[in-house]
């Protein structure tokens, strides 16, 4: 399941077991209190302050939701009811869901790329990529920006690598190519090809300011079914 699909489901399933302030009370109280011995439904009522009836509603539905696991005992005797202890089920559902704004931002940048002439998105998403290149450049140490072309490539693929791209420097074609085999963008990239103008960019705006103009073209892509992106690079 993509990144944004199992966002959404993640989203989906805690707001249905704990849109219910209630409910969300009762998860908390039995996840701190629980331990390994669980509590009873009476203490649950007593604490959450509804009737037991209410609160075994609620803890049984968390049950059947995997969040919580019951144990039955035997009444004190063997006489009357078993009692139920309730306890977090391992492992603990966090209630914070973490959200990557980076996965928002880039599926919103594709979305509206969309809207545009197919040219048109692909320059600006390469203009985004060059400033971007350029400013991770300027991060370099200033005697490090004399070097000859392939060292300044490789001082590419590190800096890429270091953005979660994986990548490295080798000869392809007539010249030489940066092959990234992860793409830090996810899924959004696959469902908007446009994308890769921005990795293009950001090699193009590094090279600029390392060591010169260069001309930048994608050789393969993900989109396209590869198992790695490449970008070409000429002088």
């Amino acid at each position: 399941m993509g990144s944004s699909a199992s966002f959404t489901a993640t989203v989906s399933a805690i707001t249905d077991a704990f849109g219910d302030p209630t409910r969300r009370s009762i998860y908390l109280f039995v996840r701190d209190h629980g331990g390994d011995h669980g509590v009873t439904t009476s203490a649950v009522a007593d604490r959450v302050g509804v009737h037991p009836n209410v609160a075994r509603h609620h803890l049984d539905k968390l049950a059947s939701g995997g969040y919580l696991e019951v144990d039955v005992a035997k009444a004190e005797g063997g006489v009357g009811r078993p009692s139920k202890r309730y306890r977090a089920a391992q492992p603990q559902v966090q209630l914070a869901v973490e959200v990557r704004h980076d996965d928002i931002l880039v599926s919103l940048l594709g979305r509206a790329l969309q809207l545009l002439p197919a040219n048109e998105a692909e320059k600006i998403a390469e203009e985004v990529g060059l400033e971007y290149g350029k400013a991770m450049a300027a991060s370099i140490e200033p005697e490090e920006t004399h070097r000859s072309f392939r060292g300044a490539l490789h001082a590419v693929a590190d800096a890429l690598s270091a953005h979660g791209f994986a990548a490295h420097a080798e000869h392809g074609g007539d010249g030489l190519q940066i092959v990234a085999e992860h793409c830090p963008f996810g899924d959004a990239v696959v469902e908007h090809p446009v994308i890769c103008a921005v990795d293009r960019g950001i090699v193009k705006g590094m090279l600029s300011h390392l060591y010169g103009p260069t001309a930048t073209d994608t050789a393969s892509s993900l989109p396209q079914g590869d198992t790695v992106c490449v970008t070409h690079v000429t002088l």
